[in-house]
């Protein structure tokens, strides 16, 4: 049977067989795209190496999961629901798309595999997918462009926000759709005017259209036809080179960006990958300073931002205030990538990026909380970025006014307030708790098979030392054989090194390490996750190291600790996430089964809790910087804690524990909310 209207590739238009258009415009499309992503490339392969070629297993799931499930898109309802939609709607079509192409050129072409019931299947599929894509594209559009959500707002110091570029590219899109059905519907409705039945799903927009073109003239139809196709085609190969011009450019290199995502948490990259520790000191330079210091993967982590805000809407920096949004240190970076590569031109010098694009308070407010990693929908990661930009700041000076004291006295005595390392052990010399509790000094003579590592906080601080102090209980009770390290000690540089001081953390690591060895313990416990974070992801060839929760956890269910029923009633009591035993190292449940052991006990959750809890502020050296901000991340947590409806927050962190009990006093809740530290309540309810 002879086709009922001629398609693109047996047209003629003025004496003109359209099939020459059907093979010029691929021609010049792929082209213009080739040469595009050549200029977009050449950065990357200026940039840093990045060694993103191990895990593989994990890799493949990561892009299963992430992109292909669209795993975190859901985090944000009614906007993740929308990009789902479109973004299987896009896959679904991808066949179609490319197989019009080749009927451009050849009439009648056919996917090999899809000339029966399998085609039959798929003309179903991609008429529901082109109708939902329009559809989920129309509320998109008006979704961005109406209502606006908050996360979308662009300060004016940051440029213009793109809700003009997305409204396009989704009009874009929309017209893909249109004439995709359009194309097919004239023809089908040709054929039903031939008395053939038609093969159309009902309730698309293709099944609209054919109901509308029906009773059209031939040459109605005929026109449409071919009108919609190279309409299709040209808009198809627009949108594939308007792609890397801008935020969308994550259409193309998402995949890559979460394959190549980070596959563990919790550590930082080497300060340049294939220089080993020992060789550093043979750097001429330290971490990034200008553009091409970037990784390979953070050029592309800038190429691959959607600019969707979530990072920035749960940035704990950004919450209060301060001069950070991550958001924006992936679009200023994409932004400065363009300038200096242009598409047209030769290619710019690179042009220091701190008083550039970058301000030295921008990069000193993050907390390295991880929030906004764990957040991105595409495995945009920021934290080596931070700490690579300190390293180069460190490098040349820049460091702020308040690090330079506690970073100087953890280079002389091994902690920040500078205190003698004889002082490490005090807090077991206390009466009270001397009398009651046994703490070993780990050396020549003592030996133990555990080591609880104390660090600098709960070993100097007077009110944290009440933690070292009942983390020793707690440890005897479970009748655990443990010792301390005493002034062989030194801070675990967690913060140290994230806040770029690299060979001063070096030279913490191969003090402890040294001492850790020698100690000849067989496990490592520590009630400090910024310890347990160091010497789990940071340190390397030491024994097991498990944070005191933990511990609780098992001895608990082993019935090595016996907890007594909860001795107030009146209280409501709320778990606190610490960043670096959340977040970075996935230890949500064993506090919070270890807390429900107490009988009695009423605890609710935070609405921002588990992977999207809230930072106190507080980490480490962050208790001695002083940064610009509108409030204190501790006052919006401890006034979380009291919308949940409770009055007791507990942290598992002496981090969390000091800025939790500061935020009280400064919130004004002294009598209405109090803090207090997980090993310290279990310590108070064990049955001895």
């Amino acid at each position: 049977m002879e086709p009922v209207l001629i398609g693109p590739s047996n047209f003629t238009l003025l004496g003109i067989p359209t099939v020459i258009f059907s093979l010029v415009i691929p021609i010049i499309g792929v082209g213009l795209f080739t040469y595009i992503m050549a200029k977009r490339i050449a950065p990357l392969v200026k940039a840093a190496p990045d060694d993103r070629f191990g895990d593989i297993p994990n890799r493949v799931i990561n892009v299963v999961k992430i992109w292909l499930a669209q795993w975190r898109q859901p985090r944000y309802m009614t906007g993740g629901i929308l990009h789902i939609l479109i973004f299987f709607g896009f896959l679904s079509l991808g066949i179609r798309s490319t197989s019009l192409v080749i009927v451009g050129l050849k009439e009648g072409f056919v996917v090999p595999g899809f000339e029966g019931v399998i085609g039959h299947a798929y003309n179903i599929l991609k008429d529901y997918a082109a109708t939902w894509v329009l559809v989920a594209c129309i509320i998109a559009a008006v979704r961005r462009g109406i209502f606006r959500p908050e996360r979308y707002d662009v300060p004016k110091k940051y440029g213009h926000d793109h809700t003009g570029e997305a409204v396009f590219v989704l009009g874009i899109i929309a017209t893909l759709m249109i004439t995709e059905s359009l194309f097919e519907a004239a023809y089908v409705a040709a054929q039903v005017q031939a008395g053939v039945k038609p093969d159309l799903a009902p309730a698309t927009i293709a099944w609209l259209f054919k109901n509308i073109l029906v009773g059209k003239p031939t040459e109605t139809l005929q026109t449409l036809h071919i009108l919609s196709y190279y309409i299709h085609d040209l808009t198809f190969f627009f949108f594939l080179c308007f792609l890397p011009l801008g935020k969308h450019f994550h259409v193309i290199t998402s995949i890559f960006n979460v394959f190549f995502m980070r596959t563990k948490t919790g550590n930082v990259k080497p300060v340049q990958y294939g220089v080993e520790d020992d060789k550093l000191d043979e750097l001429e330079s330290f971490g990034v300073k200008k553009l091409e210091d970037f990784t390979w993967k953070h050029i592309l982590d800038f190429y691959t931002c959607a600019d969707c805000g979530r990072c920035s809407d749960q940035c704990p920096a950004n919450a209060v205030g301060r001069p950070l949004s991550p958001r924006f240190i992936s679009i200023k970076g994409r932004d400065k990538v363009f300038e200096n590569y242009p598409l047209r031109g030769d290619f710019k010098k690179s042009e220091p990026l701190i008083g550039d694009i970058y301000e030295e308070d921008e990069i000193w407010s993050c907390t390295t909380c991880g929030a906004c990693e764990q957040e991105c929908p595409i495995g945009i990661e920021y934290i080596d970025k931070i700490v690579d930009l300190r390293r180069g700041m460190v490098d040349e000076g820049m460091v702020p006014q308040s690090l330079q004291k506690p970073l100087s006295a953890i280079e002389k005595r091994g902690n920040p307030w500078g205190k003698m390392e004889k002082k490490r052990a005090d807090w077991t010399k206390a009466e009270e708790f001397a009398e009651t509790c046994q703490v070993k000094i780990l050396d020549k003579k003592e030996k133990a098979d555990v080591l609880y590592f104390v660090d600098s906080v709960s070993s100097f601080d007077d009110r944290m030392q009440e933690i070292a102090q009942a983390t020793a209980r707690v440890l005897t009770a479970a009748g655990i054989d443990f010792g301390i390290l005493g002034k062989n000690e030194k801070d675990s540089g967690n913060e140290v090194r994230r806040f770029g001081e690299e060979m001063l953390f070096q030279d913490l690591k191969e003090q402890n390490m040294d001492a850790v060895l020698n100690s000849g313990v067989r496990k490592i416990v520590t009630a400090d996750p910024h310890a347990f974070n160091a010497l789990t992801n940071d340190y390397s060839g030491l024994p097991p190291v498990e944070h005191i929760s933990q511990v609780v956890a098992k001895a608990v269910k082993s019935g090595k600790l016996r907890l007594k029923m909860i001795e107030d009633e009146s209280r409501v009591y709320t778990y606190h996430d610490p960043c670096y035993l959340g977040r970075h190292n996935n230890i949500y449940e064993d506090p919070r089964e270890a807390l429900d052991a107490l009988e009695g006990i009423r605890r609710v959750e935070m609405l921002k809790s588990r992977d999207r809890s809230f930072c106190c502020g507080g980490g480490g050296l962050m208790l001695f910087y002083e940064p610009e901000e509108e409030e204190r991340m501790g006052v919006l947590r401890v006034r979380m804690a009291a919308k949940a409806g409770a009055n007791v927050i507990v942290t598992a962190c002496p981090f969390c524990l000091v800025n939790m009990e500061d935020a009280i006093k400064v919130a004004g809740m002294e009598g209405k909310m109090e803090a207090i530290d997980f090993v310290e309540l279990i310590d108070h309810h064990i049955i001895r």
